[in-house]
């Protein structure tokens, strides 16, 4: 079926992509955070932000710029460091409202007016290794003799979406029932926050020692 789409080994692609999904990376670390000290909502406006970076990068991948960010290793560095400065200061700024601002900073630094669409959008984005991702793992089951390889990202970039959706959502109401379990355990709450800070700055550190 999905080879008439010019779609190949479809198999070997959904194994593979399980576990790229499942592995720990900043957009579902924070899609999990947002959802557990925000709620439901806010844990999809996340999400949302992820499903759309990971379009406009499959979209990219098709018409090429991922391949050009590859190969020009200036793009690349920029990419790179742009996105390990705003993980970094993500970490920052979870540490610092955990361990550091007052009570009244904390409630200022809240909820409300948080952007959690915009923020997940751009890790997604200046994220140098799903760059590399789409040009890398998608190409491989891709068939270029097909007349029509829109047609075959299009598939491919579907079948993504919804198991990144499946996921993220596991993600979500997870985080959720932790919050629940946390409220009534302030200081194991600090710890798990103070824990995806420190994740967040080690992310920081792997992209900036990243190779293309």
């Amino acid at each position: 079926m999905f080879e008439s789409l010019g779609v190949i080994n479809v198999w070997t692609y959904l194994v593979g992509l399980f576990f790229i999904i499942i592995a720990p990376g900043p957009n579902s670390l924070y899609v999990l955070r947002t959802g557990a000290t925000r709620g439901i909502s806010a844990g999809y406006k996340a999400a949302l932000g992820v499903f759309v970076g990971d379009a406009i990068l499959i979209f990219c991948a098709y018409l090429g710029i991922a391949s050009l960010i590859r190969t020009t290793p200036l793009l690349f560095t920029l990419v790179r460091y742009l996105g390990a400065i705003y993980l970094l200061y993500l970490g920052i700024k979870i540490l610092h409202a955990n361990f550091i601002a007052k009570k009244g900073e904390q409630e200022a630094e809240s909820p409300l007016g948080e952007n959690y669409f915009g923020k997940a959008l751009t890790l997604s984005l200046t994220n140098p290794k799903a760059i590399l991702f789409y040009v890398s793992f998608f190409v491989q089951f891709i068939d270029f003799n097909y007349a029509h390889t829109w047609i075959s990202y299009l598939v491919l970039a579907g079948m993504l979406e919804a198991m990144s959706f499946v996921y993220l959502t596991l993600l979500i109401f997870g985080g959720t029932l932790m919050a629940s379990f946390f409220r009534r355990k302030q200081v194991l709450a600090r710890l798990g926050n103070g824990l995806i800070g420190f994740f967040f700055m080690g992310f920081a550190a792997r992209l900036a020692t990243l190779s293309p």
